[in-house]
């Protein structure tokens, strides 16, 4: 099952709105096949696995990360595929949240006389599929947060100089850390301050995450980098129903994709805005800021997962702050998550984060 699972994580950020599934079969003590889900979903993992193991498949054992589907969407029933191939017993850690398959898939394995085994791994799983969970069940998709900056907490001077307080280990990792997610999303202040090009770069990954401003009144440039690779590389915009119609033309003439949201007092309400964006089919999204966009999405209890990379330099007080404002009179209100991992990145520091995603 750990082996899966790892093989499932090579799907991250490439197969949504899809579970990013990993499958193993073994006959006799042999793998004998393996798989996961591919590009845009399909084909998924368990058809992979069965292929490579032919014939072998019968009597055997498949380790699945998730229930096996049960209903014909753009693929036939996985569940159908283990069957038919002769698979003797089926060791999966979770249910599905899909209420299209929500045990179902189980039920057909079992009434083929198919022995099912749940609940190993189960924790990791759950993380592991987090973000296809929270948009099953709550409509939105799994957020993690970065943060980059000094050690106390700023993430650029006073006069706006931010290249580079972290090094280039650290930025490769958060190169890495867009590649498994479906996208990566910053704040309209980010993208006029920085003009970033948010795409993944110099690991040899042929796949680009979709790129999201959050943006009420649509105020970006149309000659940034953004603007220039819209029709290459996925951009969506995030913006508010009062936004500017020429503003969006320009834009949708260049291939972004907007996203009309609720406005909520002088800024874009969190929720519809990720509420939007897993309508749109995302599961995984990587937040890079600003401070303002990071402190109303902790404000509305809406990060699953913290990724911060700290560096030894002190910026002082006057310098811009990580997260914004978030108006907390105690200890009590602030939100709290649990370290996952801390890791050297030459001279800087990465430390995960996270809080319970699923109870079961």
């Amino acid at each position: 099952m750990a082996l899966a699972l790892s093989l499932g994580r090579r799907g991250q950020g490439r197969c949504w709105p899809n579970p990013a599934v990993g499958c193993v079969i073994v006959r006799d003590d042999r793998i004998v096949g393996r798989g996961w889900t591919g590009p845009g979903g399909r084909p998924h993992a368990e058809p992979i696995a069965l292929e490579q193991a032919g014939e072998l498949a019968r009597g055997a054992t498949a380790y699945v990360t998730l229930e096996p589907c049960s209903h014909h969407g753009q693929t036939p029933p996985c569940a159908d595929a283990l069957i038919a191939a002769g698979i003797a017993r089926v060791v999966a850690p979770l249910q599905d949240s899909d209420p299209r398959v929500s045990g179902q898939g189980f039920e057909r394995l079992r009434m083929h006389g198919i022995e099912v085994t749940t609940g190993v791994l189960a924790d990791q799983a759950a993380r592991d599929h987090a973000g296809f969970f929270l948009r099953t069940e709550q409509g939105r998709p799994l957020v993690t947060l970065k943060l980059a900056g000094s050690f106390d907490g700023r993430i650029a001077t006073a006069t706006g100089e931010s290249k580079w307080i972290t090094g280039p280990q650290a930025r490769r990792a958060v190169h890495g850390l867009r590649a498994r997610h479906d996208a990566v999303m910053v704040g309209a202040g980010t993208a006029r301050a920085d003009d970033p090009s948010l795409t993944v770069r110099d690991l040899g990954v042929t796949h680009q995450p979709v790129r999201v401003v959050v943006s009420r009144h649509l105020d970006l440039p149309l000659l940034g980098q953004l603007a220039r690779g819209a029709g290459d590389v996925p951009v969506w915009l995030c913006h508010g129903t009062g936004a500017d119609a020429e503003r969006i033309r320009a834009w949708e003439g260049l291939g972004a994709r907007l996203l009309p949201c609720a406005v909520r007092g002088v800024q874009l309400d969190p929720h519809d805005v990720l509420r939007q964006l897993g309508a749109a089919g995302l599961t995984r999204v990587f937040c890079e800021g600003g401070s303002a966009l990071a402190a109303s999405l902790l404000a509305e209890d809406l990060v699953d997962e913290l990724v911060g990379f700290t560096a030894g330099l002190a910026i002082g007080a006057e310098g811009l702050p990580a997260i914004g404002a978030l108006g907390l009179g105690r200890l009590a209100g602030a939100p709290r998550f649990d370290l996952l991992e801390t890791r050297a990145l030459g001279p800087d520091v990465m430390t995960r984060w996270t809080r319970a995603l699923r109870e079961e």
